[in-house]
């Protein structure tokens, strides 16, 4: 389900207090027998006023950003390790998906490492099998992470299907030359550029501890 934008109001107040203005300063017009010079002044002004607010608000609608449309991911929420990971690979694991789910938009991850799944974690498919398609090959060819901003645009969503299917963005993050760190949001458009460097770090860290693992 869709949740509404929390901004709406704040985007509209200036329209709706325009127009309140607006259609106050026309009533007492019609109900004043006699219009003074300074009640004259006083109209002008008030719809200069309103003018303006209502000028502020249609602009508000265009400008001010939107935060994105979150959506309740379709899955069950599970946690999922490899059993047959160093304890120290575990631990690692563990507190990094926890920082990741926590504080940002991530609501699904996982993290697929020389040919296997090591974590799954959040809210999972039914599908826990990953078979690399080719984003995630281009990945690990590269090196270099892809954001796929809005998921459902791209065709090459459905080799994502060990994610929830109604998964709105993805990072796909390398994990040194070996696994890629998946990320699934449950917004569109909704990591920043700040989240996008935090990740490549936590990715950064788990390579080292599975390298050394």
């Amino acid at each position: 389900m869709t949740k509404s934008d929390p901004n709406i109001v704040l985007r509209r107040l200036p329209l709706v207090v325009g127009g309140l203005g607006a259609l106050l300063l026309l009533v007492n017009r019609l109900l004043t027998p006699e219009l003074t010079n300074s009640q004259a002044r006083g109209d002008v002004l008030g719809v200069v006023l309103s003018a303006v607010l209502i000028l502020t608000g249609l602009i508000w609608q265009q400008v001010q950003p939107r935060s994105p449309d979150t959506v309740e991911l379709i899955g069950e929420e599970g946690f999922f390790l490899a059993p047959d990971l160093p304890e120290t690979v575990k631990t690692e694991l563990a507190w990094a998906s926890r920082l990741l789910l926590t504080n940002t938009v991530t609501r699904s991850l996982v993290v697929y490492y020389q040919g296997q799944v090591l974590l799954r974690r959040g809210i999972l498919a039914p599908k826990s099998e990953v078979i690399p398609g080719t984003i995630l090959k281009r990945v690990l060819e590269t090196q270099k992470p892809i954001y796929l901003v809005a998921l459902y645009v791209y065709p090459g969503k459905i080799e994502f299907d060990y994610l929830p299917e109604n998964t709105q963005g993805v990072i796909c993050q390398p994990i040194g030359k070996e696994g890629v760190l998946i990320l699934g949001a449950n917004a569109p458009r909704s990591y920043t550029k700040q989240d996008e460097t935090w990740i490549e770090g936590i990715a950064d860290k788990l390579a080292v501890t599975m390298g050394n693992g």
